[in-house]
């Protein structure tokens, strides 16, 4: 049964050979008795030709074969004729004169097609009941190695730089204050619960404090979130920490990292370093903290255009200390009525009560608001714009914060009409890599009437703004970093607190969490930054978004290999499921009646 050569590997210079393929049957032609056999393996394709003139029992016997079939075939390597060379696939100058045929296993006819532009039509819940089919798929096949390809990278680097890999636990405390967790009952220890970790976080912070320095894993982290395209229930991440670094260290390594993943994987040599943007400038320019940088379109502060306007909406918002924020969407002017509502609908669904905007056509502008605005604004808005026929200009007028997001969306949105029209290209292989940086170290929390962590309570503050935490909490910048490619959040980590007073003064002080609750769930790191905690830092890459980014697909279920449904479902192995009243019984869980109840 062994293989001589995997179905990619023959090349002309194995003419002449004796070989011994396995693999699935991909195609069964008959071309005038003569039966062509497309055999495929994980490494590609090979044509094995059974001419009946040689042995016609044998050109019978694959004649039958189904596809997906599992066959073993001894032959030779020969040349193919000139006319019939396939030069889309490697082995494309060869074909095999088998001279023998092994069954090992009869397919029965597959529910989709197992290629690549037949495959992605499929309905996705189809191929994810017969996962095991659609990985099957070249193109699947070919995701799973990058995968693979990339995790070797990041392990070599790291074992190149001196790090540790280290497992931690999947089972940890509940830590409701995160998102929400998975809760594993404890038979053990009758009505109290683990929860799956949402992240190492605090394991790596102990490891910094046992004294490992280097430490990295690629992490399994568990989510009970909404899902989308980007999002799983559980989920990898190169997760790491160190000690004795600033932020400038951190840097330095994940470009490294960057590098060496995109060298090997795609071949391509990233720039370094990459380029730093303070979370504000974020903001202001590309009204996102996770900004797409290879396109334009940025957006423009109005405030000094319309201080003094007669246009009330605009002049109220800048009085309450708001901002007034607008992009030119170039080209743009002649969307349709249903994409302008899509487009309102959009800023509508962040807070914003509309979408004011500006058409300049035929000669002149065109918008309900135009007629509040004087010659001055008009021109002012002309200048920092550059309005020209056929741009339409958006605006957003509310508080900073919604105002720039609410712009930004818009900004990403208008960006996709443009390129369906066919009026913007976007470079697929361009990489923009960019640090954001300086975020906020809290945040207000209306309903709780606190701050809270921007970030996560371990993220250190800038040492300059230590002094502000009780004067002015929101001034305040942490020591936080994302790294973000092409408007995608790859990654975010810190500098952490080491020091016992000031990680004290953060639970206690600023975000107003009562002793016995820090005691709680944070003592046991509390007592171990007491015994010598060196200062430290570390960030954690989203493996699964890295590994779509690599592949070229749009959705990491397409990069995971059993991922789940949109509704947390696992549709080939039908979980999750139902358990038995024994199991409930043995981990004292009563199920109410009204579970199961769909609202």
């Amino acid at each position: 049964m062994k293989r001589t050569h995997h179905c990619g590997e023959l090349t002309v210079q194995a003419v002449g050979e004796a070989v011994r393929l396995i693999g699935w049957v991909d195609s069964v032609r008959d071309h005038g008795g003569i039966i062509f056999v497309d055999l495929r393996d994980r490494e590609g394709l090979t044509q094995v030709v059974f001419n009946p003139e040689d042995d016609r029992d044998l050109a019978e016997r694959a004649s039958v074969l189904k596809p997906e079939s599992v066959i073993g075939v001894d032959g030779q390597v020969g040349r193919r004729p000139e006319e019939t060379v396939n030069r889309k696939l490697a082995t494309g100058e060869i074909e095999i004169t088998a001279s023998a045929l092994s069954v090992h296993n009869v397919a029965q006819t597959p529910p989709f097609p197992i290629d690549d532009a037949k495959g992605d039509k499929v309905n996705e819940d189809l191929r994810l009941t017969h996962r095991y089919l659609d990985l099957r798929r070249p193109k699947m096949q070919r995701i799973l190695k990058i995968r693979h390809r990339a995790g070797k990278a990041a392990r070599d680097y790291f074992d190149e730089e001196g790090f540790l890999e280290v497992e931690t636990p999947f089972l940890f405390k509940s830590t409701p204050e995160g998102a929400r967790e998975y809760l594993v009952p404890s038979r053990l220890n009758p009505g109290e619960f683990y929860a799956l970790t949402q992240s190492p976080q605090q394991f790596k912070q102990m490891l910094m404090v046992a004294g490992v320095e280097k430490y990295y894993q690629l992490a399994r982290c568990f989510r009970d979130e909404d899902l989308r395209a980007d999002r799983q229930p559980e989920f990898t991440q190169i997760d790491l920490e160190m000690s004795f670094i600033d932020r400038e260290d951190m840097y330095a390594l994940i470009e490294g990292l960057i590098g060496r993943i995109w060298k090997e994987v795609l071949g391509v040599e990233v720039t370094v370093p990459f380029a730093r943007m303070p979370y504000v400038d974020a903001m202001n320019r590309f009204g996102s903290d996770k900004p797409d940088t290879r396109f334009a379109m940025e957006m423009v502060d109005l405030g000094e255009v319309f201080a003094k306007s007669e246009f009330k909406v605009f002049s109220s918002t800048l009085k309450t200390g708001g901002a007034i924020k607008a992009i030119n969407a170039k080209g743009l002017a002649d969307l349709t009525q249903g994409e302008l509502n899509h487009l309102t609908e959009t800023a509508q669904s962040l807070g914003a009560k509309g979408l004011a905007f500006i058409k300049a056509e035929k000669g002149e502008w065109k918008s309900p608001i135009v007629k509040f605005f004087s010659d001055v604004e008009k021109e002012a808005l002309q200048k920092k714009l550059g309005v020209e026929e056929g741009d339409i200009v958006f605006f957003a007028a509310d508080e900073w914060d919604r105002a720039c997001t609410v712009m930004g969306r818009v900004r990403l949105e208008a960006a996709e009409l443009l390129k369906k029209k066919g009026r913007l290209e976007i470079d697929p292989h361009r990489y923009d890599f960019l640090w954001v940086v300086d975020f906020p170290l809290l945040v207000f929390e209306e309903e709780a009437g606190r701050y809270v962590a921007a970030h996560h309570p371990f993220t250190a503050p800038v040492p300059e703004d230590v002094g502000l935490l009780e004067s002015d909490p929101k001034a305040v910048r942490g020591q936080h970093y994302d790294l973000v490619l092409n408007g995608v959040e790859l990654g975010g980590g810190s500098i952490r607190v080491h020091e016992q007073a000031l990680q004290k003064k953060l639970f206690e002080e600023v975000f107003k969490i009562p002793p016995d609750v820090a005691e709680d769930r944070f003592g046991y790191m509390l007592k171990s930054f007491g015994y010598g905690a060196p200062p430290h830092g570390g960030i954690a890459l989203g493996f699964d978004r890295m590994v779509a980014i690599l592949s070229g697909v749009g959705s990491i279920r397409d990069v995971i290999a059993f991922p789940k449904t949109q509704k947390g479902q696992c549709l080939m192995t039908e979980s999750p499921g139902p358990v038995t009243e024994k199991q409930l019984r043995d981990l004292h869980i009563q199920i109410s009646d009204t579970a199961g109840e769909r609202g």
